[in-house]
């Protein structure tokens, strides 16, 4: 009975409310309003002028991209281009080197006839004339084909078309001239097939041209 007595006079309880939700439920729209809010114009025009920048920056990004890829592609193609010009010009190089040392022993073999003289038998002029226009003709043939030949004597030594076999004073020459080629130098379209064997001028010794010049004016006196 006490029990059913503290019950009778317990004031009842109101019940129980949750505010959270209607506090958020009254923030909300405030968040809202403030970002559907408009933008000043300065910040408008700000973020323009960022965003101008950053496709400035990507359009000279990708340029200076494409400039490098074609100058690439560009040096690829004159690589490319030379290198075929090269094969062409000189896929026949060793074969032009085995002709020249033919058309060199042509001329020796000219070169071992005996001097012209009016006491020459005919058959060795004739023989001279033929292999005379035989060279001539095998000579033109060559030069059409790009190979050519030059006798160095008498021009500066020049080691990139010239091997020096000798040096030999002179007082005829100046030093560094080529005064006897035993061979002449071969080119392909330029290139050095064979350099010629060259003999080349120095300057005399000094006690030698003095004593040269000594002797000469005492056989003038």
């Amino acid at each position: 009975m006490n029990d059913e007595h503290e019950k009778m006079h317990t004031p009842p309880q109101p019940p129980a409310t949750d505010a959270t939700p209607a506090m958020e439920a009254d923030s909300a729209p405030a968040g809202a309003a403030n970002q559907n809010a408009p933008l000043s114009p300065d910040a408008i025009m700000q973020a323009a002028t960022d965003r101008i920048a950053e496709l400035e920056a990507e359009v000279a990004e990708l340029k200076d991209r494409w400039m490098r890829s074609e100058a690439e592609i560009a040096n690829v193609r004159a690589r490319s281009r030379r290198e075929v010009d090269e094969t062409r010009q000189y896929a026949v190089q060793k074969f032009a080197t085995d002709v020249v040392e033919a058309a060199d022993n042509l001329r020796r073999g000219l070169d071992s006839l005996p001097a012209p003289g009016p006491a020459e038998p005919e058959i060795v002029s004739k023989l001279r004339e033929g292999l005379q226009g035989v060279e001539r003709g095998f000579l033109a043939l060559l030069d059409r084909n790009g190979i050519k030949r030059e006798d160095p004597t008498g021009k500066p030594f020049d080691p990139n078309l010239h091997q020096a076999m000798a040096e030999q004073e002179s007082e005829a020459h100046p030093p560094g001239t080529v005064t006897h080629a035993w061979s002449p130098a071969w080119t392909l379209n330029g290139r050095l097939l064979r350099p010629a064997m060259v003999v080349v001028a120095k300057a005399p010794a000094p006690e030698l041209t003095a004593a040269g010049a000594r002797a000469k004016l005492d056989t003038t006196a």
